[in-house]
This record gives C-alpha cells, sequence and structure tokens, in this order.
C-alpha cells in the first residue's frame, strides 16, 4: 500500500511542477522538454517489458483465451466508453470547434480509464496472499489482455484524428506482425533479463521508434509513431526467455530487480505528471475548482463501474463472490493508463485542459483506492473455502 500511496502523491506532484515551466529560462525549455519526453518513453518501454514478462500463455487453452480475451476487452471498453460519453455530454467545449472533433479528442483521452495495472494488481494480490485463488490466476490474464486491448485499440483512434492514410495500413501491418511474433516466438529469445539489460532494451526500443517517426517525418507529414513503444516492448517482453530453472517471479523477486523497478515506476508517474502543459492561473481558479473535483469523482466512479462486467462471466467456474472479487480486481490503475494521458497530451487538439487535468487526477484517486480494492477482494475471499486451497488451474 506504501508503495501505490507514493505512486499517487508522484503523479500529483510532478503535476504541480510541471506548472514552474513558467519560471524556467525560454532558451532551455526545448532541451527539458526533449528530457522529458524520452525519459517517458524509456521507462514506459521498461515497464512494459516487464508486463511481457508477466504474460504467459497456454496453446493448448485457445478457446478459453478466446473467452478471455473478450471479458478482457469488455473490461476495456465499458470504462472507456462511460468516460468518452461523459467527456463529451457532461463537459464544457468551446462552441468554435465542432463537435466530431471534440468527440473523436474525448475517445482518445477516456482510454486513460481502460487499463488495468497489471504491476500493480499483483504485487497487491500476491501482498494478501491470494496466489492460490481462481481470482489471482484469472485476473493475472485478463489485466495482460486489457492492457493489450488499450494498445490495440489507439489505432482506430488515430485514424479518426487524421483520416485515412497509407502509413496507418503499414502501422496495422506491423502491430498484426508484432502480434504474431509474441504468440509464435513466446520464450524463445535467450537475452540476459537484469535489470540493467531491461533498460538498455527499453533505451533502444525507445531510439528506434523516435528513428522511424524521424524518417517518417521528412518523407511525409505523419502523425508522432511513439504510441507504438508501447506494443514492441509488451513483445519483446514475451519473447525473452527465463533462465534455465528459473521462475519469472524468482527473477522479478530478487531485492536489486524490485528495488530498481519500484524507482521506475515512480520515476514515470512522476514525470507524467511533469509533462502536463502549463496551465492558465483559470483552470484551477476557485470557480473552477468544484467542477474539476466533481469530474474527478465522477470519472473514477464511472470508470470503476465499467469494470464490473466480468461479474457477470465465468458462472460455471466460480461463484459469485469470486466473480464479483475478479471485477474488483480489474479496477487499479497505474503505469499505462498514465501513458496514454502522456500520448493525449501530444494529439488533443480541442478539448479544455481542465478535463486533462481531471483525468489526471482520477488516476491519482484511483491508485489511492487501490488498497480498498485489495481490501474488498479479500474479504469476499475470506468466507470461501476456495481461498483454502489451490485452485485448479484456470
Amino acid at each position: 500500500m506504501t508503495k501505490v500511496l507514493l505512486f499517487s502523491m508522484l503523479l500529483i506532484f510532478g503535476l504541480a511542477c510541471s506548472q514552474l515551466v513558467g519560471f524556467v529560462d525560454p532558451s532551455i525549455r526545448p532541451t527539458l522538454e526533449f528530457v522529458i519526453k524520452n525519459l517517458t518513453l524509456v521507462f514506459l518501454s521498461f515497464i512494459m517489458i516487464h508486463v511481457g514478462l508477466e504474460f504467459t500463455i497456454d496453446h493448448s487453452k485457445l478457446k478459453s483465451y478466446a473467452w478471455d480475451y473478450f471479458v478482457a476487452f469488455t473490461a476495456a471498453s465499458f470504462p472507456w466508453i462511460f468516460c468518452a460519453l461523459y467527456f463529451f455530454y457532461f463537459a464544457q467545449h468551446d462552441p468554435n470547434f465542432s463537435k466530431w472533433n471534440i468527440f473523436i479528442d474525448c475517445l482518445l483521452l477516456a482510454r486513460f480509464a481502460s487499463p488495468t495495472s497489471a504491476g500493480v494488481l499483483f504485487t497487491m494480490l500476491s501482498a494478501a496472499g491470494l496466489e492460490p485463488t481462481w481470482v489471482f490466476k484469472k485476473a493475472r490474464v485478463l489485466a495482460i489482455f486489457d492492457d493489450l486491448d488499450t494498445i490495440i485499440l489507439l489505432l482506430p483512434i488515430k485514424m479518426m484524428i487524421i483520416g485515412f492514410k497509407w502509413e496507418l495500413i503499414l502501422l496495422l501491418v506491423v502491430i498484426v506482425g508484432l502480434i504474431y511474433l509474441a504468440w509464435k516466438k513466446m520464450r524463445t529469445l535467450s537475452w540476459p533479463l537484469t535489470w540493467p539489460w531491461v533498460l538498455l532494451y527499453a533505451i533502444l526500443i525507445t531510439a528506434l521508434c523516435e528513428i522511424v517517426y524521424t524518417v517518417t517525418y521528412y518523407l511525409e507529414d505523419v502523425l508522432p509513431l511513439h504510441i507504438e513503444v508501447l506494443l514492441p516492448a509488451f513483445v519483446l517482453g514475451c519473447i525473452l526467455a527465463f533462465p534455465k530453472g528459473e521462475t519469472i517471479h524468482e527473477l522479478l523477486d530478487r531485492p536489486s530487480e524490485k528495488t530498481v523497478q519500484t524507482l521506475v515506476s515512480a520515476a514515470f508517474m512522476f514525470i507524467v505528471g511533469a509533462s502536463m502543459p502549463l496551465l492558465s492561473k483559470d483552470v484551477l481558479s476557485a470557480q473552477n475548482l468544484p467542477g474539476i473535483l466533481f469530474d474527478v469523482l465522477a470519472l473514477t466512479v464511472l470508470s470503476n463501474l465499467g469494470k464490473m462486467f466480468p461479474l457477470f462471466c465465468y458462472q460455471k467456474e466460480a461463484t459469485i463472490r469470486e466473480r464479483l472479487a475478479l471485477a474488483i480486481a480489474m479496477c487499479p490503475r497505474g503505469e499505462v493508463g498514465a501513458g496514454i494521458i502522456v500520448i493525449s497530451l501530444s494529439l488533443i487538439l480541442h478539448l479544455d485542459y481542465k478535463l486533462i487535468v481531471a483525468a489526471m487526477l482520477s488516476l491519482g484517486l484511483n491508485l489511492l483506492l487501490t488498497g480498498g480494492f485489495i481490501v474488498a477482494i479479500k474479504k469476499l475471499l475470506s468466507d470461501d473455502e476456495r481461498l483454502k486451497q489451490t485452485s485448479e488451474s484456470s
């Protein structure tokens, strides 16, 4: 819980620090922005490589995974849809912009509410002693599919923003190819997995994506491709092989590895906050603050309500307590959602920054609620006999 509280405070502290840019010498602002941008991408790649390392798949259970992906798709889509509709219908917008442009921006920003934080979730459930349960095993699969779905759905949103272009077809081919690579070559690449090497991989992935962006930018005017940092990093994590005789948990639970992962995640949350643009003085004025706080509460409620669909699934596999616990397990948010907000900053053109602030504060509030989610899960399972025994492989 201390880690989750730290992440929340760093996110909000970074948001506060972002507003000090007005006191920075204008001549060094471009350099500062360049450093912040690339550190954000490197840290996000590092995090997504570890998400891929956590992902395991049994090729003999394709039908089961197809259903799991559908459930994860709904768990990622409903919060997105609920928050997008809230942004569009209940938030104030500039009448000079078309409703279509506003709606697309709402769709993009609302993606922050979609991804479950696999890292935060697994850590907290393990600390609560819930690893042997059906809920933990099923949540692990759904959370990864949830994150993957969040990445994939960025492509059609991007297409709606800039229209149909041949570059997007090429990007679609790359995405399909990467997913196929993760599927066919899972755990076949025997590269080192200690944190210095993973950090190096993250730097190389970021550099490669930035090189592709630079080349395509000069060939033809296209949008930045750093969105795709998420997927290559995830795929690399999937195809990296574990050392012989060692599980991923034995590797990542080493004190040095856990410390570095925590430091990277903490730094990432701070930088996400620090990436916010300079807000005008009236955005957080006494007049606007009540509205922003209401938006934060509304977004938090809607995003978590959208995660409740798993309650109605797996009726033959689990009790209603387990299914409700699984739905609540999908509620914790974290680094991937923060990454979506960073991406949104570079693409959103028609929304008031008050909405972006509300989205970021909602993410911080949801992080603070993570401990409550875990307590609720444990309470639901405490009277269930299945908690007392290792559940069958889901």
